[in-house]
């Protein structure tokens, strides 16, 4: 264990610090933020600091089937990714100003850190947005819509024909029109890779093999008409790698504009189709998009808000009106593209079918 400090710079919008961290811990927060360690000249906006066991004054009350909990002075999330058993006190009512989050060391990475990560952002101007980014030449894209809408798709279709990565799941707008965005781990479905041989090598044998028995697990089991198992298999078939293992380091950016814009929309057809739509729509339909991404940091305000009635955080309660002013200053009034496509997709057709409006 090291009591070091590990800072985390996101571009100068937010600086993490963590204090205590061992390297599984430490390893785990590299996943959740890219990597994007580098030396804070500025305090920290978010301390995660990780110790054997957090302490609370009196009893601990319990929420939920054990979710949350609170004692007399402090607010507690009992569970973690995938709702494993964790101990974690957060301070959710200094959430966008200086927050401390005191974590039990164990875990697969800290709950909730995008998430107020982005709450922070917004605080200080900058646009959290659910998109894919990259650049076409000079050209910064950005690839919007909701969750399974084909965003890493679009991104995927470019960079592997020579466009550079950005980013990917979330990307920061700041006021200037500059994107950034972080080298989280991208996710990459089986059906992906099947399309994309160059990025297939690069994933490992390791995972190609645990792929390739999940692949005929979920044919078995709907084979013997046992749906139910099949789409818990099929929901696996996917592995998750760094920009830096996909791609050459040439072709990643982390920084770039958005010079075009796509809104990304599967739909029942077979074909891919763009067409134009107006920028305000694109900010109206995103500012959905970013309240359904924010309702698990929502439900644990709500825990916090039983817990401590007269403790609020106008940060959280803010946020959706900051995002329609940002989105609205992003998008409003300017052309954009609407891109529909069957799900999964043929990568190339997307291509082809984006490719002349970039």
């Amino acid at each position: 264990m090291s009591e070091a400090a590990i800072d985390y710079d996101l571009h100068g919008i937010v600086g993490v610090r963590l204090v205590g961290a061992d390297a599984a811990a430490a390893s785990a927060v590299d996943r959740q933020l890219g990597g994007m360690r580098g030396t804070l000249r500025r305090p920290p906006d978010v301390v995660v600091r990780f110790v054997d066991r957090v302490e609370v004054a009196g009893p601990v009350r319990l929420l939920g089937a054990s979710e949350a909990g609170f004692g007399a002075d402090a607010f507690l999330l009992l569970r973690g990714r995938r709702k494993a058993r964790a101990r974690v006190r957060i301070d959710v009512d200094r959430i966008g100003d200086r927050c401390e989050i005191v974590a039990e060391r164990g875990l697969r990475g800290v709950p909730l850190l995008i998430a107020i990560v982005n709450v922070t952002a917004l605080a200080r101007g900058v646009l959290p947005l659910h998109a894919s980014a990259f650049a076409v030449g000079s050209t910064g894209v950005l690839a919007t819509g909701w969750s399974k809408g084909g965003k890493t798709e679009a991104m995927l279709a470019f960079v592997t024909r020579g466009a550079r990565f950005v980013g990917d799941e979330w990307v920061y707008v700041t006021a200037d029109g500059r994107v950034h965005g972080l080298a989280e781990p991208i996710r990459l479905w089986d059906w992906q890779l099947r399309q994309l041989p160059e990025i297939r090598a690069r994933i490992g044998s390791r995972e190609l093999a645990r792929l390739r028995s999940l692949d005929v697990a979920a044919r078995f089991a709907r084979r013997r008409g046992a749906d139910r198992a099949a789409a818990l298999v099929e929901g696996q078939l996917h592995a998750d790698a760094p920009p830096a293992r996909l791609f050459d380091p040439a072709a990643i950016a982390l920084s770039g504009t958005a010079d075009r814009v796509f809104l990304m929309r599967s739909w029942e057809r077979p074909e891919v189709r763009v067409s134009p739509v107006e920028g305000d729509e694109v900010a109206a339909r995103m500012a959905a998009s970013l309240r359904y991404e924010r309702a698990p940091l929502l439900h644990c305000y709500e825990q916090f808000r039983y817990a401590f009635p007269d403790r609020r955080n106008p940060h959280i309660e803010e946020a959706p009106g900051r995002e329609d002013i940002l989105l609205r200053r992003i998008f409003g009034g300017r052309p954009a593209h609407a891109v529909d496509h069957p799900y999964p997709v043929r990568l190339e057709e997307l291509f082809d079918a984006m490719r002349p409006y970039c």
